[in-house]
């Protein structure tokens, strides 16, 4: 009879195993969806979690630091002359690690360069160093993380006989970037600000490749966001990036961004923006202002 009731022990002790081995991997392999809308920010046009231009210390997803998040994206930018269009996906791990990977297509539409083709690819990391979003209310302690963007220029077309961006004057065609970003949200403001220090050698964000005649070395670049919340679904705002001037044919200025963004659900957001990239090559010698367009979908 205790022989019996032994193995009757033994056998409930096995299903509660099971069961709890089988709910804490539930826990784990299923999103929680746990932080704010809003809160892990729209996909940046490099593939991280940020504003339209610019990378913020949020990391991308709705997973909280027990869980994880991810999302794909794509981004279209349109300017008189010319058309950017970038997708691709980034992955959230417990509110503290971010991976994107991004592909960047870069076109002509004016002549002389109305057959340029350029494509980038760019591989993201980001880590969250200290403070948090949303908790730190009560001081004005900001979310910082630390990012690098690899890039690499992966073809030159249409063209003829050049076929890389060191024939147009740059130093190299791959290269990295490394930023600093803190980001400060004030809950009862309904305010987000936001400041990055990027370190960087990239023409055009490195669609014209890197370095060049005029410079070769890395150069600090402020960049900025201020993002209003209009409603818990609804954000305005306007971001202002600097940008290196590296290139004998590329008089780069600084670009900026005034964008509206939708958060329907945690599933989903669209941003729509006027942005001006500045000058893109002396042989097009007039600011490029157009509109932004992205989507992002994931948890």
């Amino acid at each position: 009879m205790k022989r019996h009731r032994w193995y009757l022990d033994l056998s409930l002790l096995a299903v509660l195993l099971t069961a709890g081995a089988s709910v804490s991997a539930q826990s784990v392999l299923t999103p929680d969806l746990g932080k704010l809308l809003a809160t892990s920010g729209v996909t940046q046009v490099e593939g991280a979690s940020g504003g339209g231009l610019v990378p913020w210390a949020t990391i991308t997803g709705y997973g909280s630091r027990d869980s994880y998040g991810a999302n794909v994206h794509y981004t279209y930018v349109g300017t008189q002359d010319y058309t950017l269009g970038t997708y691709g996906a980034a992955v959230g791990i417990a509110d503290r690690v971010e991976l994107s990977v991004a592909k960047q297509r870069f076109t002509g539409s004016l002549a002389p360069l109305n057959n340029l083709r350029i494509e980038q690819d760019i591989y993201g990391a980001k880590l969250k160093l200290a403070g948090d979003l949303v908790y730190d209310q009560d001081s004005w302690m900001p979310q910082i993380a630390a990012g690098i963007m690899v890039k690499r220029n992966s073809g030159l077309g249409g063209l003829g006989s050049t076929t890389n961006v060191t024939q147009l004057g740059a130093t190299s065609d791959n290269g990295i970037d490394y930023y600093l970003a803190a980001t400060k949200l004030l809950l009862d403001q309904s305010l987000l600000l936001n400041a990055t220090l990027r370190m960087t050698k990239a023409d055009q964000m490195g669609l014209l490749g890197f370095g060049g005649p005029n410079n070769d070395h890395y150069q600090p670049m402020l960049e900025a966001s201020v993002a209003y919340l209009l409603n818990r679904n609804l954000a305005i705002g306007t971001e202002y990036r600097m940008s290196p001037h590296n290139l004998a044919t590329d008089n780069q200025k600084d670009y900026y961004d005034a964008f509206i963004a939708w958060f329907p659900s945690k599933n989903l957001s669209l941003t729509l923006a006027y942005v001006s990239l500045g000058q893109i090559t002396v042989y097009n010698p007039k600011r490029q202002d157009g509109v932004y367009l992205s989507a992002q979908v994931g948890f």
